[in-house]
């Protein structure tokens, strides 16, 4: 039997084993990320939670890009939104034209006294995320741009030199038909993210307008302007090649990435961010290189734009609990650690010192490819054309834009007719989010 002494001990102790002082304020991060990059996250959250005792980050998978921007806005309307949310670059206008459900990053990191200089990041990754004034609204986290992979060693068997990748949209042309002859019958050339590589990334690379107000940077009352003699003139010839399987459509997201690992197409065009994946999966040396284009638009190749996502902050939490947000930013924002996860990610360094000292520790000599998506951001000085897009219904634009290429490349329209529908559509699309907006 216990006596009254060792009863009071034992009362004393659970008291203060259960106080809200020792408690851990739990944040709750909602992410987009599989395979080995959702080991990346996975492993930011525990060192993030071992480096201190006052939070706890929680990070949760919830879908494919889109599945989770749209689960978070239905989870704030339903009063139980996370904390942060991992949201794709093309999910910005959406997520400014959410009133009320976001808190500004540039607010939560003053609101906490944290260290946070919007200078400190790359110029590309900062401008995409900022309002018209520089406040940044949500924070960089995991940048990419598209990139051309190059299977190295069916390059050789094609008797082309692996080390000199072809540069222009022609020279690839070129390149794939001698790799489709060397034993590619499927495919020469594809790529993932149709209108990402096709439309968005091809428009900024060459320094033509994908729509007006700076491609909706400057204003939601943007029109569409993708229906160009040059953008009729590639589309064209991926018809063209598409009849031989010299390129092969592989469908308007990334799923069909793993043509590329497994050897099927030896050139793809996709997200810098593919090298966790070939890296883990590719049976053949391989490499990447800038993205192509036509020798004969002025000025190209201009500069490219940035993908991947960043980190958006919900709006109706406590002051704890954004503390304890900003906390886990500047944690992510150290220099090493951002060095660290560009390593492991193929994710680019998203602020200035993180570039400078991987380049100074050597690392780009001994995986030159990982650079390649830094040199295409910073190739010139960004202009109206190239410093990103924000257009309202991203996500239903894409996949609008992308069944127009698709009627093209089935032989069901001309390509003339495919891109007038698209931007016709398109417009409609955004004057319905352009009146939702200003309400």
């Amino acid at each position: 039997m216990l006596n009254r002494r060792t009863l009071l001990t034992a009362t004393a102790l659970f008291a203060i084993a259960a106080s809200p002082a020792l408690a851990q304020t739990e944040i709750h991060w909602w992410h987009a990320m599989t395979g080995a990059n959702n080991e990346v996250i996975v492993k930011l959250a525990n060192e993030f939670n071992e480096s201190q005792k006052e939070y706890k980050v929680v990070p949760t998978y919830k879908g494919s890009y889109p599945d989770t921007m749209n689960a978070g806005i239905a989870a704030f309307r339903a009063g139980n939104a996370p904390h942060i949310l991992q949201v794709f670059e093309v999910g910005t206008a959406t997520m400014m034209a959410a009133k009320g459900a976001i808190k500004p990053v540039h607010e939560l990191m003053k609101e906490a006294g944290e260290k946070f200089d919007p200078n400190a990041y790359l110029p590309a990754i900062t401008g995409y995320y900022s309002t018209a004034k520089g406040d940044m609204l949500s924070f960089p986290f995991n940048s990419s741009s598209m990139v051309m992979w190059i299977n190295k060693d069916s390059f050789r068997k094609a008797g082309l030199d692996p080390d000199k990748p072809p540069k222009t949209w022609p020279e690839v042309f070129e390149a794939a038909k001698k790799l489709k002859a060397a034993g590619h019958a499927t495919c020469g050339f594809s790529n993932a993210w149709v209108t990402w590589a096709h439309i968005e990334q091809f428009s900024a690379w060459h320094n033509v307008p994908i729509g007006t107000k700076a491609n909706g940077l400057d204003g939601f009352d943007t029109e569409l302007k993708f229906n160009s003699p040059l953008h009729v003139k590639h589309l064209q010839n991926l018809v063209e090649l598409q009849k031989d399987k010299t390129y092969d459509y592989s469908g308007r997201t990334n799923t069909g990435e793993g043509r590329f690992t497994s050897g099927e197409c030896p050139i793809f065009l996709t997200s810098s961010a593919f090298f966790a994946n070939v890296r883990a999966n590719a049976k053949f040396d391989f490499t990447n290189a800038p993205m192509p284009y036509y020798p004969d638009v002025t000025g190209a190749p201009q500069n490219s734009i940035i993908g991947g996502a960043s980190l958006w902050v919900m709006g109706g939490k406590k002051p704890e609990e954004y503390k304890g947000v900003a906390k886990f930013f500047a944690f992510l924002s150290d220099t090493d650690r951002q060095v660290a996860i560009h390593k492991a990610s193929g994710y680019l360094p998203i602020t200035k010192a993180a570039y400078a000292k991987a380049k100074e520790l050597g690392f780009y000599k001994d995986a030159p490819y990982l650079e390649t998506p830094l040199l295409e951001l910073t190739n010139k000085e960004p202009t109206e054309n190239s410093r990103g897009l924000r257009f309202g219904n991203m996500v239903q634009l894409r996949d609008l834009w992308a069944e127009e290429i698709e009627a093209a490349l089935n032989g069901q329209k001309s390509p003339q007719a495919a891109l007038d529908a698209a931007v016709s559509r398109g417009n409609q699309m955004l004057r319905q989010f352009e009146r939702a907006a200003v309400r």
